[in-house]
């Protein structure tokens, strides 16, 4: 049996909006924190609007966590459309008034239990309204120990094939007029490299080589790209999860060669109908660059 699910329409997006809200509401809580923290006389304002958009966050991601009753459509819909963009006007608010949070260890950490940790913590209600369990639903019990090596083998192969296509994007974005836009590492990456504190590192670690690639994974090939794909949009599936996967990163060095590797990952995943391989492979691929980042780093003054 196939691992590529025809996920239900009405699931899937409901599952993306409440993965949207887990995020929006911790990137809400880091700001709120930031401006308590480093605003000589912190507004009462940002706080009181943060409290409700916070509070509106919280109602709808309860409203649309479950299935709406046939006969309460209309209100429930009406309340959560009211609600998203209520939250959405407030949020951006806040923003304005805070200033948002720069980056550092605790946004990195928070930011990763917000939209990774909020994948895992939905899903195995998403899998209940399927009626699926996790081997079924990502076909992790066909030939694991061929998943397994098919993920370590793309990611030795890609190391090397990622490095050139980052020092390709470097090239290109320095050479050619492009304004002001000039490479600059991931802010991750950035954050890693001040992270001096043994604790810090192996929090991040496990961030890094763990949470992030098991929660991309199941979100951009084990649900949106099988969900499009069977909608009769396979091309779509490819191009446009690939396109996302390599976008929020945020940051136009790493583009080329993540859009790669997400295609790369899409391949092993139908080649191995399991999703244990673009999870090895995400996860290796991690792993040797967080060594090397600190194996060729110096040590700080």
């Amino acid at each position: 049996m196939s691992s590529l699910q025809p996920w239900k329409t009405d699931a899937m997006v409901r599952l993306l909006v409440c993965i949207f809200l887990c995020f929006f509401s911790g990137s809400l809580l880091l700001a709120l924190m930031h401006h308590a923290r480093t605003a000589s006389e912190p507004g009462i304002l940002a706080f009181v609007v943060g409290g409700v958009t916070l509070l509106c966050l919280a109602v709808n991601l309860v409203l649309v966590q479950n299935p709406w009753p046939a006969e309460r459509l209309m209100p429930w819909l009406g309340l959560t459309v009211l609600l998203f963009y209520a939250s959405l006007l407030l949020g951006a608010w806040v923003m304005k008034l805070t200033g948002g949070a720069k980056s550092s260890v605790l946004v990195m950490i928070v930011a990763a239990l917000t939209f990774q940790g909020a994948v895992l913590v939905l899903l195995p209600g998403f899998l209940r309204e399927h009626g699926l369990g996790w081997s079924e639903a990502f076909g992790f019990r066909n030939e694991p120990r061929r998943a397994i090596l098919a993920g370590l083998i793309l990611a030795s192969l890609f190391l090397p094939i990622g490095w050139g296509l980052q020092w390709v994007s470097n090239e290109v974005m320095l050479r050619l007029p492009l304004g002001d836009l000039r490479p600059t590492e991931q802010q991750t990456i950035q954050t890693l490299r001040t992270a001096y504190a043994w604790t810090d590192r192996v929090v991040l670690g496990a961030i890094t080589v763990v949470l992030a690639p098991v929660g991309e994974e199941l979100l951009f090939r084990g649900l949106l790209y099988p969900w499009i794909k069977r909608i009769g949009f396979p091309r779509l599936a490819l191009w446009s999860t690939s396109l996302l996967f390599a976008a929020v990163h945020f940051n136009m060095a790493t583009f080329l060669p993540l859009l790669i590797l997400a295609l790369a990952l899409v391949a092993i995943y139908e080649w191995t109908d399991n999703l244990v391989a673009p999870i090895v492979a995400h996860a290796l691929f991690n792993a040797f660059n967080f060594v090397l980042l600190y194996a060729l780093q110096s040590p700080p003054a």
